[in-house]
């Protein structure tokens, strides 16, 4: 067994570790060693403020279908970086609250861009292929 220090987000944990025999760098699809957690150690009274944990993703698999944040002026925005697969509307086309407009791929997801609000398509600021930055407006409905 070996114990090793392990400073996880700002604490400090004892983690020991057992080798084992006849298991080498060399075998890449051995599984990982038993790792034992002891309670962590007490925190050093001039440390820095603890980090708060960080929010839970929500999970990704099956997630309802998005609708991008509306912009200034009528306008859907990119909810995230990705590229874009199919415009389904054109300018001039009439749609309602919910209704699938463009669909972004995104960390090979595809997401339905929605239509925030009822009104007419004024401008398609994109196109098929085409990649986009979070928060860039990808069309404008009036």
């Amino acid at each position: 067994m070996k114990r090793f220090k392990v400073r996880v987000d700002n604490q400090m944990f004892y983690v020991e570790v057992e080798e084992i025999p006849g298991e080498g760098a060399m075998a890449a699809a051995a599984p990982a060693p038993v790792v034992r957690a002891a309670a962590p150690a007490p925190a050093p009274k001039a440390a820095a403020a603890p980090v708060a944990p960080k929010a839970a993703a929500a999970p990704a698999a099956k997630a309802a279908p998005k609708a991008a944040a509306p912009a200034a002026g009528g306008g859907i925005t990119a909810p995230m970086p990705g590229t874009i697969l199919d415009v389904r509307k054109n300018v001039g086309d009439a749609v309602n609250a919910g209704e699938t407009v463009l669909i972004l791929e995104a960390m090979k997801m595809e997401n339905e861009i929605q239509a925030d609000h009822a009104g007419t398509i004024q401008e398609i600021r994109v196109k098929k292929g085409q990649a986009v930055n979070a928060g860039e407006v990808l069309v404008v409905i009036g």
